[in-house]
């Protein structure tokens, strides 16, 4: 295959209408200008479900916020809604959906819960059947109460895990019985503000983009009693930079070898090589972004690309990624598409 279809999800300011697709030529290397998926308020964040038949959507709406669900075209990769599911107050800012269909998550930055929602056979969403509320605070002015910012499966869905960067914790559960109980907790220094997380395809690791002190985390993960000890902190920005930044996205390569952190201000994407044998890092390279405060980053699904967003300059950038050594080569970057947050592709058939 050499053609890949992708999703954007913005802010929808400034001329943006909800969500966008385009579609990524591996033989061409290059980016189709992107073009209106759905209409919808603030997808700030979208995921594919693991057959690529339904694409679930944060959405904001006359002041309720939840999720949407829409049927792809698999030819097209048109969308067709199916429902959306919508509670009182602000809208979540991180979706993600278990590989067997059965649970959709919400992490929402505002109220500091998580949210489960029930997928029907369609994959259309159930109302919320089970939540779970942070307390606590950091030293950060930004930590004046919970903020969670992602809630997603452990790999072998044993356990949903819950970043916080309100109260610098790591928030482990069980999800059973259509019932979310806490398992375990891990906290991290005051004023991290942790943001999302991203487990090793292989071993026993996950790695943690902290937003307020822009660091990655790299942490050894139990998935016995779900606990998390951590084993190095690393900086995601060069020591004499002393301007404001903020880590956002965090990914690893499914062969497990590099780990990829995006710094909003530095408005760089960070590579890191993994020691398989300890989960540390070993630092490679920072490539610009080309643009303003990239918000979120994604591989293609031969991972022989990268896809970036900058929101604040409203443009996609495409770069080529060296399978062996990690590094990134600059292909484009003049894709325009306004205030792009969220980076996604389709899976791989």
């Amino acid at each position: 295959m050499t053609k890949y279809i992708g999703y954007i999800g913005t802010y929808t300011k400034g001329g943006s209408e909800g969500i966008y697709s385009f579609e990524l030529d591996t033989e061409k290397k290059t980016l189709s200008q992107p073009k209106t998926a759905a209409k919808l308020g603030n997808p700030t964040y979208v995921t594919p479900n693991k057959d690529n038949s339904v694409l679930y959507s944060i959405v904001k709406a006359d002041g309720q916020g939840g999720v949407a669900a829409y049927q792809i075209d698999p030819a097209t990769g048109d969308l067709t809604l199916l429902n959306q599911q919508l509670i009182d107050g602000p809208s979540p800012c991180h979706v993600s959906v278990d590989d067997k269909n059965q649970f959709v998550l919400t992490a929402n930055y505002h109220s500091g819960k998580v949210h489960a929602f029930p997928v029907l056979a369609d994959g259309s969403l159930e109302q919320a059947v089970t939540e779970a509320a942070h307390s606590g605070t950091g030293p950060h002015e930004r930590q004046e109460k919970p903020h969670t910012h992602y809630a997603g499966f452990t790999p072998e869905h044993n356990y949903v895990v819950a970043v916080d960067l309100g109260t610098d914790k790591l928030y482990t559960y069980q999800l059973k019985d259509g019932e979310l109980r806490e398992v375990s907790t891990h906290s991290f220094a005051p004023g991290a503000g942790p943001r999302h997380i991203a487990f090793h395809p292989k071993e026993k690791y996950a790695y943690i983009m902290t937003e307020l002190s822009n660091e990655v985390i790299a942490l050894e993960y139990a998935p016995t009693p779900g606990e998390f000890r951590e084993i190095q902190v690393v900086s995601a920005l060069p020591d004499d930079f002393t301007d404001n930044s903020q880590g956002s996205a965090i990914h690893v390569s499914k062969d497990g070898r590099f780990v990829y952190a995006a710094n909003r201000g530095h408005d760089s994407i960070a590579v890191f090589k993994v020691n398989q044998y300890s989960g540390e890092l070993a630092f490679v390279e920072r490539t610009s972004t080309e643009g303003s405060w990239p918000r979120d980053f994604a591989f293609d699904p031969s991972e022989k690309f990268l896809v970036a967003s900058n929101e604040e300059t409203g443009n996609l950038v495409l770069f080529e990624r060296d399978e062996e050594t990690g590094r990134l080569t600059l292909i484009q970057s003049d894709i325009s598409v306004p205030y792009p947050v969220c980076v996604k592709f389709l899976h791989q058939a």
